[in-house]
């Protein structure tokens, strides 16, 4: 009896040690995978619920709650102007539905630049900021954009004309990094535009913008060159090009030599009348 009892106790020590190494283990393993998560949270930061769209959108169709859903984003990543809130999205005292601006892809962020305001159809009024001023500048071959501008682009705008008291024609920065809205009747650049090259773009501007731009449309020859970056160039001063500066003509200034002072008399000798020079009186 003693023996079956001896038996019976050093089972149960070795299935209750058994037991607390297998308890360890497993706390180790959850400890790991707890501590693999903190810096994984602790990377990505903190995850907020933020509206998608749940299918691929194109330009001018209505938004509605069906094509949208909350999805988990991280917050350090997630651009200011995206939809948190669904009162925010779909107003109750909406006028109307609003609408895509620019095309989308499944489970993209919706962005307040990519829809209109409620009840605002898509086109050039919405994509005008407050203040500013929509303004069509005939383009073709020459003025240097006609082929590879998009909605959304940004480009530099050069005046080339007569000024008077000035030889020849110059060239001048008017306006840089100036934003396309529209290039003929194009207003996103998720719409077809064909192969042919465009034949008005519609700048967005000042009014003060776009006083000037009449202006040099009725005054000289526009051309445009693409700008890859707006934000990232800073001009110094004033850029302008004439002839000279084009071709390096430098003008020199040429000192007139005062010449001699030459004094003389005439003496006749004969027939003969001879000039002979004489000192010149102060």
């Amino acid at each position: 009896m003693r023996a079956v009892f001896g038996l019976v106790l050093i089972a149960g020590l070795a299935l209750a040690g058994f037991a607390v190494y297998m308890a360890q283990d497993f706390l180790g393993a959850t400890q790991s995978a707890l501590d693999r998560e903190r810096a994984f949270n602790a990377k990505v930061g903190k995850l907020v619920e933020v509206y998608v769209v749940n299918k691929a959108m194109k330009y001018g169709d209505p938004l509605t709650p069906a094509d949208v859903q909350l999805s988990y984003w991280p917050e350090k990543t997630l651009p200011t102007n995206a939809f948190l809130d669904e009162a925010t999205l779909f107003p109750a005292d909406a006028k109307g539905p609003r609408y895509i601006m620019r095309s989308v892809e499944p489970f993209e962020p919706l962005l307040s630049s990519r829809v209109t305001n409620p009840g605002e159809v898509a086109g050039l009024i919405g994509k005008l900021e407050p203040g500013k001023r929509a303004f069509a500048i005939t383009v073709g071959v020459g003025t240097g954009v006609s082929g590879f501008v998009q909605p959304d682009d940004y480009i530099d705008i050069y005046w080339t004309g007569s000024v008077r008291g000035v030889e020849g024609e110059i060239t001048r920065l008017i306006e840089s990094s100036m934003r396309i809205i529209a290039v003929d009747n194009a207003t996103s650049e998720g719409q077809n535009l064909g192969n042919t090259s465009a034949r008005t773009i519609t700048i967005s501007g000042t009014p003060e913008q776009v006083a000037r731009l009449a202006q040099a449309q009725r005054t000289g020859g526009l051309s445009m060159s693409l700008v890859g970056d707006p934000g990232s160039i800073v001009e110094s001063g004033p850029i302008e090009v004439d002839t000279k500066t084009l071709l390096n003509i430098e003008e020199k200034v040429v000192e007139e030599v005062e010449a001699k002072k030459v004094c003389t008399v005439k003496n006749r000798k004969g027939s003969e009348e001879v000039e002979i020079e004489i000192p010149c009186p102060d």
